[in-house]
């Protein structure tokens, strides 16, 4: 076959789009915009980078809608659950990932595909002819983000989403923090000990919520009118809507154990291991707008981390989305 499939993007959909394709026959061309055009997360020029999280949700496929779909993609011959699962870290009843071994392996199983090549470099307008997929993602580029939106007549095409930070775990203080997944998933050991667990009492959540409500934010830019992601909406969002909602969200303290013998915590602060040695953890559900300095000062606010240096700290920034429905 001789008919060339152009993919505007290497993310995950543009990754998985052109393995696929290839594997039926298809010559492909992959067109990425980095690392010559860098984005406010990405890190690297790879493809398929994960820049929030590093986990794919519940890989329970008998319970779970998101793990019946990493069952379909598998059945399916998918390359993004294939890399996964090879680079996959124990994360309870969630599939977790290496996020860097992970990118990397993404991408030479697709530059090694005889029929898949890359192209560097931004795109900056739809094409009128061939046959192409866009497959760019919250963090199109602008000048195409406009030429989507001039094609598509759409008016609302942005939401802002939010990073959580990264601890270096040698900083967690495991005399407080204990290692242990929710309700102890997991088949193995290291499965039901995943995560990092940073208890609380009522005075310390109490404490730390006016510490948050309080913290310096990043402000939008004037006339900026997008919203947030629901799903992954900044903790001093959460917050605003009540001092209950993260203790009923992700700090909620249900099926956890003190590991120390202590009572009961009020609330709990969750850290997934975030590479394969182990030496890096992400703080679960804490995607924040709060200014750097602000980050540093609450966050050590809680057990555990009052002497945490940190990898990375988190930030906000915009997505662009299709309302495809709309189209």
């Amino acid at each position: 076959m001789t008919h060339t499939l152009h993919i505007v993007g290497g993310g995950m959909a543009g990754s998985e789009a052109a393995w696929q394709a290839a594997n039926m026959g298809v010559r492909v061309v992959i067109h990425e915009m980095r690392p010559a055009v860098g984005t406010f997360a990405h890190r690297t020029g790879h493809f398929a980078e994960m820049v929030c999280s590093n986990s794919f949700r519940s890989d329970d496929d008998e319970r779970n809608a998101v793990g019946l779909l990493h069952w379909e993609m598998r059945a399916a011959g998918g390359l993004i659950m294939e890399m996964a699962e090879a680079h996959k870290l124990p994360a309870g009843g969630a599939l977790a990932v290496d996020r860097d071994p992970f990118a990397a392996a993404v991408t030479a199983r697709l530059v090694a595909h005889p029929l898949i090549s890359a192209s560097y470099g931004e795109v900056t307008s739809l094409p009128s002819d061939g046959t192409w997929i866009v497959a760019t993602g919250p963090l199109t580029s602008g000048a195409l983000a406009e030429a989507i939106k001039a094609e598509t007549g759409a008016e609302a095409l942005a939401f802002f989403d939010a990073i959580a930070p990264i601890v270096y775990a040698d900083s967690v203080d495991m005399s407080v923090a204990w290692m242990q997944s929710r309700y102890d998933k997991g088949e193995t050991l290291d499965e039901q000990t995943a995560y990092m667990n940073c208890p609380m009492t009522k005075d310390q959540y109490y404490a730390f919520i006016d510490a948050l409500l309080a913290a310096e934010k990043t402000e939008f830019h004037e006339g900026e009118t997008a919203g947030y992601f629901d799903g992954c909406l900044p903790i001093e969002v959460m917050a605003e809507r009540g001092r209950e909602t993260l203790r009923f969200g992700p700090m909620k303290p249900v099926g956890l154990t003190d590991g120390h013998g202590g009572p009961k915590p009020y609330a709990v602060v969750q850290l997934r291991r975030d590479n394969k040695l182990g030496t890096l953890y992400n703080m679960v559900g804490f995607q924040t707008k709060m200014k750097y300095g602000a980050q540093t000062a609450v966050f050590k606010m809680i057990p555990g981390l009052q002497d945490a240096n940190f990898a990375r700290l988190g930030g906000i920034h915009r997505n662009t989305f299709l309302n495809s429905p709309t189209v």
